[in-house]
């Protein structure tokens, strides 16, 4: 097949799927009813909220304080909230314009290569496919917090059948339970970040005013690893900055959604317009309350027990001398565990009914029900949930880390597509004549952003793993399992190029016709 015909065969395919009247009940993503148009407006919002707080903002934060210290937190969270913005910036003016099925991945195909979007699909799919079992594991330990005499298999098996069943109702039970998902994770930060305000100014039983004491002593920076002077609080950030992006991962999730969103047009800018709000008022405000009210040097912070005894916020509230809150903050953690596991399930089932709707999966997988689900590719990813029960058994329990170390660095090279993408509709608009006015939905902040986000998604995977490198810290199992995926990126890349012969699309050759209904009038 030459060059040409590839691309354009990409090309209908992918756009076998576009936009129809909103007002319709059941509204259908494409002329064959694939899938049904069933989240709402508040639907969406909550799962853009719901992406923002996750496990990471609730438990990761402790390792993150004890490496980077209250300034590195802080610090080191801004930057990787700069680069989040980029991405949904990007993946607005992107989804909402083609709200298609496959998201990012299947306009990755359309306005770069079809080889991108093949490498940057299996990768996505892998990524959140091997995080469903590692969020029900977590779910699992998270029980532990309360009884630890029931073989977690048990608990595994009961979480993971809620998930499926969630998931296999359709779109529509989907979006409602994460609504309810997102909305306890929503009232469980703000309560966090009052109840912190309370005992930062001495409301607290111990009525112990904190101040800012714990910037003083131990101090606002940690000396990290022992490395002394500059160096070692250079290093501090530099760890919790690394970390600190695979909290975020998640976020891009509403771009898999845009398909199966009524009026995308309107309801998924209303969304991203909100996600640097959320992110300074969830992340940002939480991170800085956190560093006021624990000290980096609690040895808690590092105990990795999977539950609330090992959150920086339990562990300050406990400090402070609250008995009960830590009970009912863990069972809201748990909550948020139970949520990813169902958007970690829904993601990864798009995820392949997208690459299978343009010819990069087997079909079958883009085979639906009278629900719009997406039935096999659900079937397949449930079923490989199982790989979670690897988690129980200390034997099976370290070749699951490594493929879960495998999946963080993998999702980084969705963020990495979808800024890659924006520069390159930007630059496709700007050589076709088209102004970003015309967009349903723009930012002027674009493609400036574009860029930012690539850089800064090009260092974490760059330094994914850079602690083996300090002296005495190597780990070869920890150094394959963080960086193998970028080489695999690579051959995913280059051999799909090589195999179907298909070109670097040219910004002036960009389809910006088919299937788009939406420009704006000017």
């Amino acid at each position: 097949m030459s060059d040409d015909n590839e691309n354009k065969d990409y090309e209908k395919r992918s756009n076998e799927h576009h936009d129809v009247d909103p007002n319709v009940e059941k509204e259908l993503v494409g002329p064959d009813s694939e899938l049904h148009r069933g989240l709402k407006n508040r639907h969406a919002q909550m799962i853009s909220i719901g992406g923002v707080i996750g496990t990471g903002l609730f438990l990761g934060t402790a390792k993150s304080l004890a490496a980077g210290g209250p300034l590195g937190l802080l610090l080191g969270y801004l930057i990787v909230s700069s680069a989040c913005v980029s991405v949904m910036l990007c993946l607005g003016e992107l989804t909402t314009l083609l709200p298609v099925p496959g998201g990012q991945i299947t306009l990755a195909g359309r306005f770069i290569d079809p080889a991108m979007a093949f490498a940057m699909g299996w990768n996505y799919w892998y990524s959140w496919v091997v995080t469903l079992p590692a969020e029900l594991s977590a779910a699992a330990v998270l029980i532990n917090y309360w009884n630890d005499t029931i073989n977690n298999a048990a608990w595994i098996t009961i979480i993971g059948v809620v998930v499926v069943l969630i998931n296999f109702m359709g779109t529509r039970a989907f979006g409602e339970c994460e609504f309810w998902f997102a909305s306890v994770k929503v009232i469980t930060i703000i309560g966090l970040i009052i109840l912190g305000l309370v005992i930062d100014l001495g409301g607290a039983p111990d009525h112990d005013r904190l101040g800012f004491r714990y910037w003083h002593n131990p101090g606002a920076l940690t000396q990290y690893h022992g490395i002394t002077g500059s160096t070692g609080r250079f290093a501090g950030f530099w760890s919790v900055l690394i970390g600190a992006a695979y909290a975020f991962l998640g976020t891009e999730i509403l771009g898999m959604t845009a398909a199966e969103t009524r009026n995308p047009t309107k309801n998924i800018p209303k969304a991203v317009r909100g996600v640097w709000v959320r992110i300074l008022l969830f992340y940002i405000l939480g991170v800085f309350i956190l560093g006021l009210i624990c000290p980096y040097n609690d040895p808690r912070l590092v105990t990795d027990t999977g539950n609330a005894a090992s959150s920086a916020w339990v562990i300050a509230i406990q400090r402070s001398g609250i008995k009960v809150l830590p009970h009912i903050a863990n069972a809201c953690f748990l909550t948020s565990a139970w949520s990813a596991g169902s958007s970690d399930l829904y993601t990864s089932s798009r995820a392949l009914y997208g690459l299978a709707s343009t010819g990069q999966a087997p079909k079958i997988f883009a085979r639906t029900n009278s629900r719009g689900t997406p039935i096999y590719s659900l079937a397949l990813c449930a079923i490989l949930g199982a790989l979670s029960y690897m988690g129980v058994s200390a034997s099976s329990s370290t070749v699951f880390n490594w493929f879960s170390n495998m999946s963080a660095v993998s999702g980084m090279f969705n963020w990495l597509g979808i800024c890659l993408t924006g520069i390159r509709f930007r630059q496709g608009l700007k050589a076709q004549g088209i102004k970003p006015e015309n967009l349903p939905y723009y930012s002027k902040l674009t493609p400036y952003a574009a860029w930012w986000g690539l850089m800064w998604t090009v260092v974490i995977i760059i330094f994914a793993d850079w602690e083996v490198f300090l002296k005495g810290n190597w780990d070869h199992a920890s150094f394959i399992t963080n960086y193998f995926p970028i080489p695999f990126f690579f051959i995913m890349y280059f051999g799909y190029k090589f195999w179907h012969k298909t070109k670097w699309i040219a910004a002036s050759e960009m389809d910006f016709v088919t299937g788009i209904t939406s420009w704006k009038e000017q």
